[in-house]
């Protein structure tokens, strides 16, 4: 449910775009593209990051508080920018929220299928412990090509060099080294980003792997994204004066140097303060 219509109710569209921490950003730039004057509500779930090796009820318990935080605030339409959550979440959330619901893994998993047109491709996924163990990439790729092999990695420590700015240091380029040797010995044909911060490596993943075809999801998703919106409102444009908004239910001051690096606001926007959901 709510993964077809917007609300009909609203005159205009708000996007709401919610992550652990920063990595939903690359998603947010993506959308801002192509739909620059369609205002976001970015949440930051700076409190509970990372979601990596958190267990699928308090990743559930995190994605149906804050989607309902986002709802309250306006959003008609909410990006699951995380692939954990859209692994764990994704699916329950729309059988319970009346607005349209994205996620990651599917738009991810058929980008990287149509970038190859082999009919026996190998396709590598990075991607936290909590998405590499729900195996749901390799459930969507075999779903789209049957005769493809998936290696799934996990990556425990791309988060953190992310969130902590870390991404030209020593430690990501072992980091990018380590995981990314299996999949070139096994000539993988393309490799999933899967996890919203692991762009943000990407200069460092190319270092290492420069031959490599890697995959962002962000692309697919906000292709959809803007394909929904102009449809729904029957519009190519919109002139809202609603500014873009972020929430952190945390820290703010890495949060506040990727919304400059990335998003490039003409004047850096004040981090509105944000609950901390907990599962009780």
């Amino acid at each position: 449910m709510g993964s077809e219509k917007l609300n009909a109710t609203s005159s205009s569209p708000i996007i709401g775009i919610r992550d652990s921490g920063v990595g939903g950003l690359t998603v947010a730039r993506q959308i801002k593209q192509l739909l620059p004057t369609v205002p976001l509500l970015y949440f930051a779930d700076t409190a509970n990051m990372p979601y990596g090796d958190r267990a699928p009820e308090e990743i559930r318990h995190f994605a149906f508080s804050i989607t309902d935080f986002l709802q309250k605030k306006g959003a008609n339409l909410v990006i699951f920018a995380c692939n954990t959550t859209s692994a764990y979440a994704l699916e329950s959330a729309r059988n319970h929220f009346d607005i349209p619901l994205l996620g990651m893994i599917a738009d991810g998993a058929r980008a990287a299928v149509c970038a190859i047109e082999k009919d026996h491709p190998t396709i590598g996924v990075l991607a936290t412990s909590a998405t590499v163990h729900s195996g749901v990439y390799s459930k969507y790729i075999k779903q789209l090509r049957p005769q493809a092999t998936c290696i799934e990695i996990a990556c425990p420590e791309f988060v953190p060099l992310v969130e902590s700015e870390q991404i030209h240091s020593d430690a990501a380029l072992r980091a990018c080294d380590a995981v990314l040797t299996p999949l070139i010995n096994a000539n993988a044909d393309a490799v999933i980003l899967g996890c919203t911060h692991f762009p943000l490596l990407l200069p460092t993943l190319k270092k290492i792997a420069p031959k490599v075809l890697f995959i962002d999801p962000a692309q697919a998703v906000a292709i959809q994204v803007a394909t929904l919106i102009k449809s729904m409102y029957n519009k190519s444009t919109f002139r809202v004066a609603l500014q873009d908004t972020y929430y952190a239910s945390g820290s703010t001051e890495v949060l506040q140097h990727w919304i400059a690096s990335l998003m490039q606001p003409a004047t850096l926007p004040e981090i509105q303060s944000a609950p901390v959901f907990r599962l009780s």
